[in-house]
């Protein structure tokens, strides 16, 4: 057989352009984010957009890693002159810019939504970055699967552009492609981007003790990108027994992993092994990943179900926000109504982790920032500004953490939440708060 499925790739292999020809006006295409997002593919596509050929195509994609056509100022304009239209799933940089220049748009969703979401509005193509063909016939998504993956499968029949990348790691788990399914294959060599690796502040060592100290043996672990979750990780070290069941994977679980703290013994899903939708870091987690069982790879409507995630014990959940209001409302992707990043998969693990028994999500943020003039803002506030974009309610908020402590908000009332979150502001805004919570009447 496999002299077979060989046959049937070298009937598929093509150029990026002659691929990109699979794409008709009107489609609703998306992408696979960061090292899944396929430059040659992607450039195709843009320049058809932008010379005409391709009208209509509404392209969906997020956390571009690497700059290419839909990053040309001169190219989106005539894109979207010829009535395409580019969305971004999530906000990273690149992202972020164009959105503010007015040339791409947000989808919001959550994470675990996203494969339904597809299979209603109806998904008609797909481009992303595989693996090499094993000798079965079979390409692994490798360090994402993420939300494309599920796209795909809930999408049946769906035209499937995919650029073999011989530097993506084949992963295990539920994440793999056969040829009989794609529509054409394209060759495209680029070593994968890496995350820089960034020092901890000492806000960072602060808020990661505050959490670690309440993370408990046996604990399964959901940590995001940035110095918090990796300050939390460092100070997990001497915890037994913990398991992984998280959107992303990163270097310092690869860290606690070697220190003798993830064993996953006590995972009640998927026992012992990592799950996650993609991985984003550096080459030494790219190579941790690749073809070892340990780790399994699944789509975001896999991992990101807030049922699964509360199959496990204990499960604990990291992530940033940007602003809090004294009821416990939480802007985490947006600052404003200008979008920063996205809702990702903040209340899906939220959720997840309130079903959980002994479950605990937690949210954490930098007590202040600083204007450009240099005027130091506090980012607990007496009410949200104006046109806000509000991630996670102030029903389903749990733990808010910064570096003055931790304020458990969930079964409390305004007065209590008021109180908490005030004693973890910033001290310099503590008595302003307080009197515009009794303005507020939140205070009693």
């Amino acid at each position: 057989m496999e002299s077979k499925w060989q046959e049937m790739y070298r009937s598929k292999l093509m150029t990026a352009d002659d691929a990109a020809k699979h794409i008709s006006n009107g489609m609703l295409m998306a992408s696979g984010s960061i090292n899944a997002q396929p430059q040659a593919l992607c450039n195709a596509v843009g320049e058809r957009m932008a010379s005409g050929d391709l009208r209509d195509v509404r392209f969906l994609f997020s956390l571009s890693a690497r700059p290419g056509s839909v990053h040309n100022p001169e190219l989106i304009e005539k894109m979207l002159q010829n009535g395409n239209m580019l969305d971004a799933m999530y906000a990273g940089p690149l992202e972020r810019y164009f959105m503010d220049q007015g040339s791409y748009s947000y989808v919001p969703h959550r994470l675990f939504d996203g494969p339904m979401m597809t299979a209603r509005v109806g998904l008609d193509a797909a481009v992303m970055v595989v693996s090499p063909m094993d000798k079965h016939g079979f390409f692994s998504t490798g360090t994402n699967p993420d939300y494309v993956y599920g796209f795909i499968r809930r999408n049946p029949g769906c035209v499937i552009l995919a650029e073999v990348n011989k530097y993506m790691p084949r992963s295990y788990g539920n994440n793999h492609f056969h040829i009989s399914e794609l529509t054409a294959v394209v060759e495209n060599d680029l070593p994968l981007v890496e995350l820089p690796d960034l020092p901890l502040t000492e806000k960072d060592e602060k808020i990661g003790q505050y959490i670690a100290e309440r993370v408990p043996d046996g604990a399964c672990l959901q940590l995001g990108i940035g110095g918090i979750p990796n300050a939390v990780a460092k100070y997990l070290t001497d915890k037994k027994d913990l398991g992984i069941h998280s959107e992303m994977l990163c270097d310092s679980m690869v860290d606690l992993y070697e220190a003798g703290a993830i064993t996953g013994n006590r995972k009640k899903l998927l026992p012992r092994k990592w799950v996650a939708s993609f991985a984003f870091g550096s080459k030494r987690l790219y190579d941790f990943i690749a073809e070892n069982p340990l780790v399994e790879m699944y789509d975001s409507e896999f991992v990101n179900d807030p049922y699964n995630i509360g199959l496990n014990d204990n499960a604990i959940s990291i992530n940033s926000t940007l602003e809090v209001d004294l009821t416990g409302q939480c802007c985490s992707d947006a600052i404003g109504n200008k979008q920063y990043s996205g809702a990702g998969g903040q209340m899906d693990f939220i959720e997840g982790t309130w079903r959980s028994k002994g479950g605990m999500a937690f949210l954490a943020l930098y007590s202040t920032y600083e204007t450009k003039d240099g005027e130091l803002k506090s980012r607990i506030v007496p009410t949200l500004r104006e046109n806000s974009m509000i991630t996670t309610t102030r029903n389903d908020v749990q733990y808010i953490v910064t570096e003055y402590g931790v304020a458990w908000l969930k079964g409390f009332n305004l007065d209590q939440r008021a109180k908490a979150l005030i004693k973890i502001a910033h001290p310099d805004f503590r008595d302003q708060l307080e009197f515009e919570a009794r303005q507020l009447r939140y205070l009693r």
